[in-house]
């Protein structure tokens, strides 16, 4: 019987992006997913990211048993603050390319909001005014093919997100994820948490793309020296699990399998 996985994706990357990667860990894992977190009325983007956490928590209380937590970015933070307040509803939580905040890190970003630069140290001042409309689909495979973020893309992934990235309004195509609320969801960036991540009661690993500029060195050593923490990294940058999928899955695959056998011979 497979395991479920519960996938959170990146802000502004509906899970549909992603299937590439949901392929690659069939049949051994199911993987279970919302296709746009923050999108649902009753969960709206807030300071501190608890409506999302809580939108989260909600569907991983519906699932038949504990999940193995898997974010991209944005989704990992979230998972990571689920687990810490409802460790009961995880089997482990993997962050790709997400970084555990330190309290530096959280005081930085506490004063960013306060004194109005939280648009420089997040990426909602490169959102704003972004293109969100494109005459065909042409006009958005080249204008998105032009963005470095997209240029390391593994080709099914780029298709993948023109498919569910974008949708029909009219006679034009839209940004199928809000750009407001993906603004919104960067401004409220987490200076605060549910607990201390090394209180964690489930196994957690960080996975840092090796060129990454958003997870740092001082995040995965601080994962590293956890009880229950680890630190991996892979090949690429920040956009690593949609330019190396197979790789990402291969490494998921090991990394459960290995958490798995750890948990039944202390059960032994």
């Amino acid at each position: 019987m497979s395991q479920q996985i519960f996938f959170a994706h990146a802000n502004g990357f509906p899970s549909g992006t992603y299937g590439k990667l949901f392929a690659a860990l069939a049949p051994e894992y199911q993987v279970t997913h919302l296709e746009q977190h923050a999108h649902d009325p009753r969960f709206p983007a807030d300071d501190n990211w608890h409506n999302l956490v809580d939108e989260l928590i909600h569907h991983l209380k519906q699932q038949p048993e504990p999940v193995w937590g898997v974010g991209h970015s944005f989704g990992g933070v979230l998972h990571l603050h689920a687990a810490l307040r409802c460790p009961e509803l995880y089997r482990g939580v993997v962050m790709l390319d997400s970084p555990v905040l330190t309290r530096a890190d959280q005081w930085v970003i506490r004063a960013a909001k306060r004194f109005g630069f939280i648009d420089r140290l997040t990426p909602a001042g490169r959102t704003l005014g972004r293109r969100e409309e494109f005459a065909d689909l042409e006009a958005a495979r080249l204008y998105f093919a032009g963005k470095t973020l997209f240029r390391g893309f593994d080709p099914e992934c780029f298709d993948a997100y023109l498919q569910h990235g974008l949708q029909k309004v009219g006679d034009k195509l839209r940004l199928r994820f809000d750009p407001a609320t993906e603004i919104s969801i960067y401004r409220g960036v987490p200076h605060t948490s549910p607990g201390r991540a090394r209180q964690l009661k489930v196994p957690l690993a960080v996975v840092r793309g090796h060129k990454s500029r958003v997870v740092m060195r001082h995040h995965a050593s601080s994962v590293g020296r956890m009880p229950l923490g680890e630190s991996l990294t892979m090949p690429g940058g920040h956009m690593f699990p949609l330019e190396r999928p197979q790789d990402t899955a291969t490494l998921l695959k090991n990394l459960f399998s290995r958490w798995e056998g750890r948990r039944q011979q202390d059960c032994a």
